[in-house]
């Protein structure tokens, strides 16, 4: 965790296009993902907003309080990133991380291409009710559909500091679409549950539904195997975690201490050092990712030519 403010944007889509993610959970829920991390992570860096690379953990939810399917990304957000310079921390304004209305867009925008993409390939299937939707006028039509649609982004209020994240975290990341705690008994071949109703001032209530419906209901939010619904993007994917999270921490600590980096010798401390080290290696095609060094090649000649460092993009 970083010392630093933390935003709680939630992502979702249209009911309209529920039934073609049940049918097609792996391509839908990883478009989900995918279309939200993007989404977030090229209006942060637009220079009218933040202007930085941000980081962020994404996870995914299939269900609502009464379990019919709702899928929606939750994404736990510091609140401020890495200049594209690469050489300060970028804080939000306090209370504020990004607009919602254009992330809302932007993110629409972005799941139907990819959606689009998808059909054109022919990897999305239809079947039972959803056969109708695999003509190419009626498919269009169900975009077009959704394209005029205002779609949700939500973003909550800002956790109070890191012990309000990691309790969240630890509560909800791998949590089903029920617990425990909910059921209330079985009685006569029905399941009673409570749930809050949003759309009643969140009232908790309690619903019966015989056994072989909440059976049904409750497998909806079954993922395919082997899918992966917590995921971390940009200053946070896997590969270069340890590294982002050491450069942000030390550049938090000159922005509090109203320092530049510039001002700081190298040799002052090794994670400036580090810092410094870093900025170098930031790729010069994309400039966002850092080259990892895996190996060396020697020069042929003899001639005292410093030996050529070899790189991958780790973004």
């Amino acid at each position: 965790m970083l010392p630093t403010e933390y935003f709680h944007v939630v992502f979702t889509f249209p009911s309209d296009l529920a039934p073609l993610a049940l049918q097609n959970q792996r391509l839908v829920y990883g478009t989900l993902l995918q279309a939200s991390a993007q989404s977030l992570l090229q209006l942060a860096r637009d220079p009218h907003h933040l202007g930085a690379d941000i980081g962020f953990l994404s996870v995914l939810h299939t269900w609502g309080q009464n379990l019919h399917l709702h899928p929606h990304v939750h994404c736990v957000v510091p609140g401020g990133g890495i200049s594209l310079e690469g050489n300060r921390w970028v804080s939000c304004r306090p209370g504020f991380f990004l607009p919602v209305r254009p992330l809302g867009r932007l993110f629409r925008g972005k799941f139907l291409a990819i959606l689009h993409r998808a059909y054109d390939r022919g990897l999305l299937r239809f079947h039972g009710q959803q056969q109708d939707r695999s003509a190419p006028e009626a498919f269009h039509a169900l975009l077009q559909a959704c394209w005029h649609k205002e779609w949700v982004v939500y973003a909550k209020p800002p956790f109070g500091g890191p012990a309000q994240v990691l309790k969240y975290l630890a509560r909800y990341t791998h949590r089903v679409a029920i617990s425990n705690g909910r059921l209330v008994k079985v009685e006569a071949d029905q399941v009673f549950f409570r749930w809050k109703d949003y759309a009643d001032g969140n009232q908790q209530k309690v619903m019966a539904l015989k056994a072989v419906e909440f059976i049904r209901r409750f497998l909806l939010h079954v993922v395919p195997p082997g899918f992966v619904r917590i995921r971390h993007y940009g200053l946070m994917g896997n590969r270069v975690r340890a590294e982002n999270l050491a450069l942000c921490r030390t550049l938090l600590e000159l922005e509090q201490g109203s320092s530049t980096v510039s001002a700081v010798p190298r040799s002052e401390s090794p994670q400036t050092h580090s810092m410094n080290t870093m900025m170098r290696t930031r790729c010069p095609v994309c400039g966002q990712g850092h080259m990892m060094i895996v190996g060396t090649v020697e020069p042929v000649s003899s001639g005292g030519a410093e030996a050529e460092l070899v790189g991958v993009d780790t973004s």
